[in-house]
């Protein structure tokens, strides 16, 4: 009942934001909103992993850009098909893959899980790169629809509001898991992962859980992107400011709790969005790593821990 209270406010929170967006009738707001959100659902997805559960992802970009180039696979074979049930397949996909990437490299703790995490995101981009279908190095181009199947305005506006959508679902599914049964567990494996096995917790099961749901969420948040920037190519499909803003903004915000990501997405997403108009594009990830060194130093639990204590 108190998960249902909590989708509904969500769900109404997100009706309010779309209005007031609609009603500010500026283009940039839904071109700058849109990256805000994409970056709530990337944050939240990745605190699954790294903050209930402890092991930290550096493969952030390579779910990522599975799930863009997903779509880009979709839109050559079927281009009809519309733009949520390509995020369902990307977040398949990348489910998929989080699910065999977990049983290949869970056995491996700390550093070492995650120098295994960046070595596959270096694989993927690899075969990525040499894919002549989805353009390989060269990239390829996606020609956005020009009307909204939803609104009659920009198509912007339309991935907006999908993209709204999904960090509802994203954030309402971190505190779902947050209070339940399987969230105590990743917890325990957090705390000490020795002791959570020694009381009969299924460790591998959960992790195997937490990096299938994880990977899966990356993959839907980068299915839109083909038809946001309309050129996609490995550089920017495996950005490195992907892997970074997504490590940086829970542990920004606080991790281990579904708050903080949604926080860090937001205060870390809306800075660089301002600092890229006013100032320069290129600050972007001094920004995050000024903010980053700021709160380790002064607020090492994130916002919500420091206001906890």
């Amino acid at each position: 009942m108190r998960n249902v209270r909590f989708i509904l406010l969500a769900l109404a929170v997100a009706a309010v934001t779309l209005a007031v967006a609609r009603l500010i009738d500026n283009a940039y707001v839904f071109f700058a909103g849109y990256v805000v959100l994409q970056y709530i659902v990337l944050a939240t997805a990745w605190n699954i992993l790294g903050g209930y559960t402890g092991y930290v992802n550096f493969g952030t970009a390579a779910f990522f850009a599975v799930g863009a180039y997903t779509t880009v696979v979709l839109h050559k074979t079927v281009p009809l098909m519309p733009l949520p049930g390509m995020m369902l397949a990307g977040g398949v996909i990348s489910g998929v893959i989080g699910l065999g990437m977990g049983y290949l490299t869970l056995r491996l703790r700390g550093t070492f899980f995650s120098i295994a995490t960046l070595a596959m995101a270096v694989v993927a981009q690899t075969l990525i790169t040499n894919w002549y279908f989805v353009g390989g190095s060269r990239g390829a181009y996606i020609i956005r629809p020009s009307d909204s199947p939803i609104f009659s305005g920009d198509y912007i506006q339309y991935l907006f509001a999908i993209m709204l959508l999904l960090s509802v679902i994203s954030v309402s599914i971190a505190r779902a898991i947050q209070h339940s049964r399987l969230g105590y567990g990743f917890s325990a494996i957090r705390d000490d992962e020795l002791a959570a096995e020694a009381s009969g917790v299924p460790t591998l099961r959960l992790k195997l859980i937490a990096t299938a749901l994880s990977g899966g969420l990356m993959g839907m948040a980068g299915a839109p992107l083909p038809y946001y920037v309309t050129y996609l190519d490995p550089a920017s499909g495996f950005s490195l400011s992907y892997a970074v803003n997504t490590i940086a903004m829970p542990l920004i915000g606080g991790t281990a709790t579904w708050l903080g990501p949604v926080i860090g997405a937001v205060l870390l997403g809306t800075l660089q969005q301002v600092a890229t108009v006013t100032i320069s594009s290129a600050l972007s990830l001094l920004i995050v790593g000024l903010l980053l060194v700021s709160f380790v130093i002064a607020a090492p639990k994130g916002i919500v821990g420091w206001f906890k204590r």
